[in-house]
């Protein structure tokens, strides 16, 4: 069985029942879950005060134990207000010795490209503590491909794309598109060329996500890739007024204009269903009228 750490580095968790119900689900697998007092911590909207936030961050350097998954309980906002004053070099340096396995998503990818930015240092974006292991009925699908990303030095995700026929490879990276968008021009985000960018959202109406995703490709970031795979985007149904504009609109719209694939349907993101994506790992893509695939490799893993 595997040993969880919690921390709490963005909002408040509003649903506290999900968030015991994810606690008591772990244990009664078998596993060992520490620092659980963030769970019901609390300062305004977010998930205690700046420094009991950075605390959680920073004090990872301090973990001895092997194997650990650290798990963010929630997103929300607050990760961007730690962003300056968490040491990224003293965690590099710890994941370098002996890797913590990191894992979260939404308001986590502030962290997770930090950590890719300033220290080349992999992470999982994957369940999180409330939303995902505390669901009424925790999602096979997702239970599946978490412990596979954990458990296995190279695995592969198949899925039926949405896309032009390529094969391609690169480092993995990406997350939640809005919290991308929000580290542009800042030491935070990742300088990552001829990569694999993977990208997902939620309740953003489809000529937000076009106009975000226009400011990666104006930026010149999207040319930089080797390829795009676009995830869930959830609550993203258009109006009466889109008169038939939509998320398949958009995505006509940049492949016209982008001279690299880009490939959708992948399940990742803030659904029940998601896979989790080592971010920072190698990544092998191919995709063919039969099927896409998506080999990713080089990640820590779990060592028992």
């Amino acid at each position: 069985m595997s040993r969880f750490h919690l921390i709490a580095p963005s909002g408040y968790c509003i649903n506290q029942q999900a968030a015991l119900r994810g606690l008591a689900r772990l244990t009664e697998a078998g596993h060992q879950v520490d620092n659980t007092a963030v769970i019901a911590r609390r300062c305004q909207r977010f998930a205690g005060t700046e420094a009991e936030r950075l605390a959680d961050v920073n004090s990872l350097v301090n973990l001895k134990s092997p194997d650990t998954i650290v798990m963010a309980v929630r997103g929300g906002y607050g990760a961007s207000r730690l962003l300056a004053d968490i040491d990224w070099q003293a965690l590099a340096a710890r994941q370098q010795q002996n890797p913590l396995l990191l894992c979260g998503h939404s308001d986590f990818t502030a962290i997770q490209c930090g950590l890719l930015a300033q220290g080349n240092v992999i992470s999982f974006s994957g369940p999180m503590l409330a939303a995902n292991f505390g669901a009424e009925e925790m999602n096979p699908f997702t239970e599946l491909h978490f412990w596979q990303a954990l458990r296995n030095a190279q695995f592969t995700l198949e899925w039926q794309g949405n896309g032009p026929e390529c094969a391609t490879e690169g480092t993995l990276w990406g997350g939640n598109l809005a919290m991308i968008i929000s580290l542009m021009g800042t030491p935070w985000m990742p300088a990552i060329e001829n990569g694999i960018l993977v990208l997902e959202d939620i309740n953003e109406h489809p000529f937000r996500i076009e106009r975000m995703l226009l400011q990666l490709y104006h930026a010149g970031i999207l040319a930089r890739q080797n390829a795009i795979i676009l995830g869930s985007f959830s609550g993203s149904a258009p109006n009466d007024y889109d008169a038939g504009y939509n998320l398949d609109s958009v995505c006509d719209f940049l492949r016209a204009r982008l001279s690299v694939p880009l490939i959708s349907g992948l399940d990742f993101g803030h659904e029940q269903r998601t896979v989790t994506l080592p971010l920072g790992a190698n990544a092998v893509l191919k995709n063919d009228k039969n099927s896409t695939q998506l080999t990713l490799s080089g990640h820590p893993i779990l060592k028992s």
